[in-house]
């Protein structure tokens, strides 16, 4: 029993020149050395990271390729992505009408009609009390200027003609260059033989079809793309397209909300034009940055030129608070709440959008970012789901499916 106990003790004692760091004798000990080897775990960590780099990488070069070809076609582009936000709006009624029985292509003809129908009843509701009230804003324009001028040359200014003048050219010559990058803005990418009127046009038409075959859109790219593919594609198109209508309906509430809380207090300290100027700021409240900053200025000097300085400081003041209301607590809350989106990603969107791309960008920025983050929850409910039939954390291998 000693022999055999002194044998079985030299057999389990590795044998090292090197301090006991030699673990070759036995395979369990080299699949230990081999584990705690600080060479090995590195390698394998560095691999795995180039694997991660090089597949980022290849995302961001393919994404820097769509954006150039996107760039190319934005003049076709533009048309599409607007007449898919108009198609939205009118989707609803379409299928209501067609739920009773009215064919696709009447009711989306009804829907359309009735939307240019809408836009020229409000124009038309514009237009008159404009003109009637045009001579008297004329008037008393020319009489806030004439104010303005006597204030400057009296004391304690006591600015001469000169100055005023060049003081003048200058802030004329600012906001033709500040107009000009705004129409550059909302027209960024559009060739110069593309006008605005075509642009419209063909949002129409696009929005017509859209409402009227949108239904068979889904059915053939399901044929297309085949079994496996178009369960997917048709999936996530369908949550985009309830993103896209909340989206819509959102904007359309914080517009509202503006028009309603700026139009109550030019109603309240009588300013003229007041129902234009509620229709304009609910309007402009779909154009990001630019549109309440436009109907913002023409209330405020409309407020001045008619009721005087105290009126215009009134009405500013309400259309400060009114704004940053909106842009800071209504805009982002009820944004991230239609499309689940935090609000930070909403602010950030807004803002790289229209530093890009001006209003356009601004306008678009946030639902595109919505419909990335529907693409990417949907492929984290896949590689949930796969996991889950895997075993949580088997090697996944390739699919079966």
């Amino acid at each position: 029993m000693s022999g055999m106990s002194c044998q079985t003790v030299g057999v389990s004692e590795p044998v090292s020149d090197n301090g006991g760091d030699d673990f070759t004798t036995s395979s369990g000990g080299d699949t230990a050395g081999a584990a705690s080897d600080r060479g090995v775990v590195i390698g394998q960590g560095l691999i795995w990271l180039a694997k991660w780099s090089l597949c980022l990488v290849a995302i961001a070069a393919g994404v820097w390729v769509l954006g150039l070809v996107l760039g190319k076609l934005w003049v076709a582009v533009l048309p599409v992505l607007l007449a898919l936000v108009v198609s939205t709006v009118l989707w609803p009624p379409t299928r209501w009408l067609v739920g009773r029985g009215v064919p696709p292509a009447a009711a989306a003809s009804i829907t359309t009609v009735g939307l240019l129908a809408l836009l020229a009843g409000v124009i038309a509701g514009i237009v008159p009390s404009v003109v009637d009230q045009s001579p008297e804003l004329a008037d008393r324009a020319t009489e806030g200027v004439h104010r303005v001028r006597d204030w400057l040359h009296g004391p304690p200014l006591n600015i001469g003609d000169e100055q005023l003048n060049s003081a003048v050219d200058a802030i004329v010559g600012k906001v033709r260059s500040s107009a000009e990058r705004i129409a550059s803005g909302v027209f960024a990418g559009v060739s110069s033989a593309t006008s605005a009127i075509v642009t419209l046009f063909l949002v129409l038409m696009l929005t017509f079809f859209f409402v009227k075959d949108g239904p068979r859109l889904l059915p053939w790219l399901h044929s297309v793309l085949g079994r496996r593919s178009g369960r997917h594609v048709e999936e996530v198109l369908n949550r985009v397209w309830v993103m896209l209508g909340g989206f819509i309906r959102t904007q359309a509430l914080v517009s509202l909300i503006d028009a309603v809380l700026i139009g109550g207090g030019l109603v309240i300290l009588r300013i003229p034009l007041a129902a234009v100027l509620t229709v304009l700021t609910f309007l402009g409240g779909f154009v990001p940055i630019v549109g309440a900053f436009v109907a913002g200025a023409l209330a405020v000097l409309v407020a001045l030129v008619t009721k005087g300085l105290t009126s215009a400081l009134i009405v500013l003041a309400i259309i400060v608070v009114v704004q940053q209301l909106e842009g800071n607590v209504l805009q982002p809350i009820l944004q991230s709440r239609s499309m689940q989106l935090h609000a930070v990603v909403v602010l950030l969107a807004i803002t790289v959008g229209s530093a890009l791309y001006g209003i356009v960008g601004a306008f678009l920025s946030v639902p595109v970012v919505a419909v990335a983050a529907v693409v990417l929850r949907y492929l984290g409910e896949q590689i949930d789901a796969r996991s889950t039939r895997s075993g949580g954390g088997a090697d996944l291998g390739p699919s079966v499916e």
